[in-house]
């Protein structure tokens, strides 16, 4: 029995959902989180049937101090090749016939049980896209926090985009400051496959388990995706954030953090640059994105804080898609609720 009710919705769950006079109650869902990053993202179709591959220039051609009489040898350039694989992420609602069609509501029952996979599913999606290895679990994508986790450039050359905000202990966060868009960061899902969240009501169906045969309402829940970082250049991580001392006096100076990041980014979208990002049709160099800071509640409350006693310019409220947001230097300040306060510290 105890397997029956940790997986399949039991006539006790149906009667919690139930009003006294015998309506499907209004479900607060106590669980539910503002994952903003999910709004963000710039989603490609991958050239791969698991992924997405992607060619980098890892050495740039070298020109000859020419003297009279003396030649000049010929240089190349020198690219490489980087995959990132998709993930799966799949589930199954499987809900007994005779249970979903008490008091004629199957359809607001399923749905009440749709929406919790969905929320349950964006959370894991936004927690994957910061935390996610696939080098220890590879099953999954390889998120950001994997990538930018070292601050010592021989171990990488993303180490440049790491900033320390001196904390030590296991009590730290991170902020993050991504710049979507092509030849710089996007997710991606297989080539020929279908991206996004999918629901799909396969209606009635057979159950075979240990108890017998049962028909039951079933739906698959089903998100296909990777995340591509075409250029490392276009995140910067700010680490070892002690949310323990957010209040003190001993508190990271989140404004200059923010300030330093933004100074690791080659270009920002909205402005002219001479800088190349990749190679486009005809030899121009390709442009655009989106950028945006990422922090959880915690931090985006500390930052506005932080701007109140120190008054500045760099933090000011804004309206994008008509919605309120605070902006860093004209940067959307976006909350993640999947960013944790407990990351050890990165060295």
């Amino acid at each position: 029995m105890a397997t029956l009710a940790s997986n399949y919705l039991t006539y006790a769950d149906y009667a919690r959902r139930l009003e006294p006079g015998g309506k499907l109650a209004q479900i607060v869902n106590l669980l539910s989180q503002t994952n903003e990053i999910l709004d963000d993202a710039i989603v490609r179709e991958g050239n791969l049937p698991t992924g997405h591959q992607t060619s980098v220039r890892t050495g740039l051609p070298q020109a000859t101090w020419r003297q009279m009489n003396y030649g000049v040898q010929p240089t190349k350039s020198t690219t490489a090749q980087v995959t990132d694989a998709c993930g799966f992420l799949e589930a199954f609602s499987d809900m007994d016939e005779r249970l979903a069609e008490l008091n004629g509501m199957a359809p607001e029952v399923r749905l009440s049980e749709d929406v919790a996979f969905l929320e349950g599913m964006n959370q894991q999606v936004a927690n994957a896209l910061f935390y996610s290895n696939a080098l220890t679990q590879p099953a999954q994508i390889m998120g950001l926090a994997p990538r930018y986790n070292t601050l010592i450039a021989a171990n990488a050359q993303t180490a440049y985009n790491v900033i320390d905000a001196g904390g030590t202990g296991s009590t730290n966060t991170s902020m993050w400051l991504v710049v979507w868009g092509p030849g710089k960061v996007f997710l991606t899902f297989p080539k020929g496959g279908m991206g996004g969240f999918r629901q799909i009501d396969l209606g009635k169906a057979p159950l075979y388990d240990a108890s017998g045969t049962r028909m039951v309402y079933r739906t698959q829940f089903k998100w296909d995706l990777g995340m591509v970082v075409q250029d490392w250049r276009y995140v910067v991580r700010v680490v070892n954030i002690d949310v323990t001392q957010l209040l003190s006096g001993n508190a990271a100076n989140l404004i200059n953090a923010l300030i330093r990041a933004m100074g690791r980014v080659p270009t920002m979208p909205r402005s002219a640059t001479n800088v190349q990002d990749s190679d486009a049709v005809g030899g121009m160099p390709m442009m655009g994105g989106k950028t945006a800071i990422y922090a959880n509640r915690l931090i985006t409350t500390a930052l506005r804080l932080q701007s109140i006693n120190k008054p500045n310019s760099w933090l000011s409220p804004d309206t994008i898609e008509g919605r309120p947001v605070t902006t860093f230097s004209g940067i959307p300040i976006r909350t993640v609720d999947q960013i944790l306060n407990t990351e050890a510290r990165v060295v």
